[in-house]
């Protein structure tokens, strides 16, 4: 199944503090580009922060006692706002508890990242009632997919180990999004992954920076690589559903249309972002509230099942 739709962005804020209407007669392009300096420079102030991989506590079962002081377990900080007054406002958190009855969610970063370019998305999940994320750091000297792909297995194996769930949901950015999906679509994957989203992820190949080729991980983003070409083959019965997110103005995404997810075997839906680049596209309010969105469907639908069948 192939469903694409957009997904508008309001040009009022940028991380709820810098109005875009500060340049409101530059292009489209100009803005887009103004955000991704802002985003390069506080990424490049994070990096250090998430060089190390970090240690995986699942949060206890809800209503239980977690952690003391400022936490909830080790990685993940309690909203300043307890969880009857969850702040409104234009960070796109709404006070709400979509996360309540989602699976755990794993981040994974994309090529010479780490995890810290979630820091803003993983925020969003805590303060909207997701209760176990956790963050997946390869190597950057990582030179292939596959082997990148048995890593996260290895790893997803460990979350489901130590949270009890035999699925989990997964969120890969760029690089990130690829390695998932050749996991889930080549690795058998799909019987641990329930939704992989994928962010600005080269799903038919990018050809952006050739000069970048003598790198071998790049040159299997190419469309001729080997690993495309395993990705477009036949994929029967894959039980993950795909969210993939695709921006007009990614400049690493060549052709932008690269980053849309469609393969006629796989329940996948292409979600058209319009006017921002690649580097946002993990930090965008709008785009957490649309991984949520996503996230959180398959969970309402059940309780709403749930719901049909008691009152029958």
């Amino acid at each position: 199944m192939r469903v694409t739709r957009a997904l508008p962005f309001a040009s009022g804020s940028f991380l709820g503090a810098l109005p875009l209407s500060l340049i409101p007669f530059a292009p489209r392009e100009l803005r887009a580009a103004a955000l991704e300096a802002a985003f390069l420079a506080s990424r490049t102030l994070l990096y250090p922060v998430g060089m190390a991989q970090e240690r995986y506590v699942p949060a206890p079962p809800a209503g239980g006692t977690g952690g003391t002081g400022g936490t909830d377990g080790e990685n993940r900080p309690k909203s300043p706002a307890g969880d009857g007054e969850r702040k409104k406002g234009s960070t796109g958190d709404t006070g709400s508890r979509e996360g309540d009855g989602c699976p755990p969610v794993l981040l994974l970063h994309g090529f010479i990242d780490n995890r810290s370019v979630f820091t803003l998305l993983r925020r969003s999940l805590v303060r909207n009632g997701w209760r176990d994320i956790c963050a997946f750091n390869y190597s950057p000297l990582t030179c292939d997919v596959r082997c990148a792909a048995e890593r996260l297995a290895e790893y997803v194996e460990g979350v489901c180990e130590r949270t009890g769930r035999r699925r989990i949901d997964v969120v890969g950015h760029s690089l990130g999004g690829l390695i998932a999906r050749y996991y889930v679509q080549r690795m058998g994957g799909d019987a641990r992954v329930r939704t992989l989203v994928t962010l600005g992820t080269p799903h038919s190949g990018t050809r952006v920076a050739p000069l970048m080729s003598a790198h071998p991980i790049v040159r299997q983003l190419r469309p001729e690589s080997d690993v495309i070409g395993e990705l477009a083959g036949p994929a029967p019965d894959c039980r993950t559903r795909f969210v993939a997110f695709w921006s007009d103005l990614d400049q690493l995404m060549v052709p932008a249309e690269t980053a849309r997810l469609d393969h006629p075997d796989l329940d996948a839906r292409s979600v058209r972002v319009s006017g921002l680049g690649h580097l946002t596209l993990p930090a965008h309010w709008e785009v957490a509230a649309g991984i949520r969105q996503e996230l959180a469907a398959e969970a309402r639908s059940r309780r709403a099942e749930r719901g049909s069948a008691g009152a029958a």
